[in-house]
């Protein structure tokens, strides 16, 4: 397993000195690398339970070093966090075999001058009981530490939700996400799709709560799978499929997803549809475009017309349309658990997004018809980019009337407005608003 520490201990710097997201540098370096599968399991775990983790883990250097934290060398607090990563939260690795693997790579990272510094402070949070120490830390501290979540998101959710559900949240945005697929009506049912599963020794069963989905357990690589290539499901979040559900597209409809890539929410409504209608499906990079394309062919959807444009910027070419989806780019605070990076962005970068989803949602409303429906949303939790978005679009636009839109599922608010915290549905954190045209 040494490879695969140093695999991992290199992955964590590389991504310190990149915005590059995590799952696509850890697919980029795996896929070059000469581990075998099982070592290239453990990097990958190491590698995101660090990410996951990394704020939790410098606590415990901060408490634990005689050196200032911003005075360690990077590579030296890498190497820490991965091994106090192995020490707090992977019961199956030998306390020794971390402390010993963690000085070793100091020896092959050329550290020589922090090896006494690592077994010193690896071993001794070990004789101490492996303790995290809270002492005088407040509530939003407190829940920085133990969730490893930045304190302005904590001091975020506590001032615009509450504490049970901050709590929710941070307890869901921690450990590996679960894995929710949509089954193709078009071709199978979900007893149908379970049963060539089974055969496939792909672990599944059905999620009770909302039909046609399953949840996918040790997958391994699904897309490789017979079922999956024949178009038999789509990776979907439950959260997302009831955002489809939401808008409720039926057969002989034209709908537009205006920030369509990679594709499941069309997918998912192509499928409501019975195959039958338009359904624009637009994105802003081609090979985007080509993603849509590609799993349209592959589930057997034929009335998807998947085009390139700018979400911001009308298109004349496009039809007035029954329904309208404006999934808009979002800073993405609902899908912690898929993508950990996200939590340590610097707030900043989120400031501008409200003005494009405004853009977005504009440009979007011009397209429905009288009596169309439109869908707001996004998977963030953050009042800005939600509950402030579509309140000052409603402002402006009297002729769009806000409606309860029904979902087949227990628990949803009866309101035009729906956040869904992650620990509600076991999906993503995400937040739909609906409005009807009415003249």
């Amino acid at each position: 397993m040494a490879d695969a520490r140093l695999t991992a201990v290199k992955m964590l710097l590389k991504m310190e000195d990149s915005d590059s997201y995590s799952n696509i540098l850890l697919d980029s370096v795996l896929s070059e690398s000469d581990l075998n599968d099982r070592d290239k399991a453990f990097a990958a775990a190491l590698f995101y339970g660090v990410t996951e983790r990394r704020l939790t883990l410098d606590h415990v250097i901060e408490q634990n070093s005689n050196i200032p934290f911003h005075k360690l060398d990077k590579a030296a607090v890498a190497i820490l966090r991965v091994g106090l990563y192995q020490l707090l939260f992977m019961d199956s690795v030998p306390e020794s075999a971390a402390v010993n693997e963690s000085v070793k790579l100091c020896k092959r990272l050329k550290l020589f001058s922090a090896q006494g510094f690592v077994n010193g402070m690896l071993r001794s949070f070990v004789r101490n009981g492996k303790k995290i120490s809270y002492h005088g830390l407040e509530a939003a501290d407190r829940l920085s530490v133990e969730y490893s979540c930045p304190k302005w998101l904590a001091e975020k959710w506590l001032a615009e939700y509450d504490i049970n559900n901050t709590v929710k949240a941070l307890k869901a945005s921690i450990g590996k996400p679960p894995v929710y697929a949509r089954v193709n009506t078009l071709k199978t049912n979900t007893d149908d799709l379970l049963e060539e599963l089974r055969k496939e020794k792909i672990s599944a069963k059905k999620y009770t709560a909302l039909d046609n989905c399953i949840i996918l357990e040790k997958t391994g690589d699904i897309e490789r799978t017979k079922a999956f290539r024949a178009g038999l499901f789509h990776v979907q979040d439950i959260s997302s499929q009831l955002c489809c559900l939401t808008l409720r597209p039926v057969v002989n409809e034209t709908v537009i997803d205006m920030c369509a890539a990679p594709g499941g929410k069309s997918f998912t409504m192509a499928q409501l549809m019975g195959n039958n209608g338009k359904l624009f499906s637009l994105d802003l990079h081609d090979m985007r475009v080509a993603l849509i394309e590609d799993g349209a062919a592959r589930l057997g959807i034929r009335i998807i017309d998947a085009k390139q444009g700018d979400a911001t910027k009308y298109n004349t070419e496009l039809p007035q349309a029954d329904r309208v989806l404006c999934d808009v780019p979002c800073s993405g605070l609902g899908v912690i658990r898929r993508k950990p990076e996200i939590k340590y962005k610097d707030p900043e970068e989120f400031k501008e997004l409200p003005a494009i989803q405004r853009r977005i949602l504009e440009t979007a409303s011009k397209y429905v018809k009288v009596g169309g429906t439109l869908v707001y949303s996004t998977c963030t939790l953050s009042r800005a980019e939600n509950d402030d978005v579509v309140d000052a679009f409603a402002e402006v636009h009297p002729e769009f009337s806000p409606i309860v839109q029904y979902v087949p599922y227990a628990g949803a608010e009866n309101s035009f407005k729906r956040t869904y915290f992650p620990d509600e549905n076991g999906g993503d954190g995400f937040f739909t608003a609906s409005f009807r045209r009415i003249k």
